[in-house]
């Protein structure tokens, strides 16, 4: 039995912003933005290189604004992506080391939406 995560809900005040934020800013792909009706609307967005996708918008039942914490991008380069948010006006932490120096997955940056959910990004080197 496959049980594959494919998307997260983000829920925000303002999908708009959140919109810009997210593919303007954080560098995910619009995958699309629809209203189906009765006061719904459905915006997808995908991380590069990522096969779960996160969907904002409204009428649909994702919880409270800034109230989502702990998605995780994992890169190859934390230094670089650091580089590149901070370089986009993402309000990111600076890269910290939170398990033994050298550990594989043991360095993180964080960052809030514009409503305060908290998202994590963390460096895991793959062996290709």
């Amino acid at each position: 039995m496959d049980l594959k995560l494919e998307v997260i809900g983000v829920p925000v005040s303002d999908v708009d912003t959140a919109k810009a934020f997210y593919t303007e800013q954080v560098g995910f792909h619009l995958d699309h933005d629809i209203e189906p009706g009765n006061g719904m609307r459905v915006v997808q967005m995908t991380p590069p290189g990522s096969a779960c996708s996160v969907v904002i918008g409204e009428g649909m039942p994702l919880g409270e604004p800034g109230t989502l914490r702990g998605p995780q991008l994992v890169v190859e380069d934390i230094d670089a992506v650091r580089a590149e948010l901070a370089g986009r006006g993402v309000p990111i932490s600076e890269v910290q080391q939170l398990g033994p120096e050298g550990a594989p997955g043991s360095r993180f940056a964080f960052f809030n939406d514009p409503d305060g959910n908290g998202w994590s990004v963390q460096e895991l080197k793959r062996n290709t």
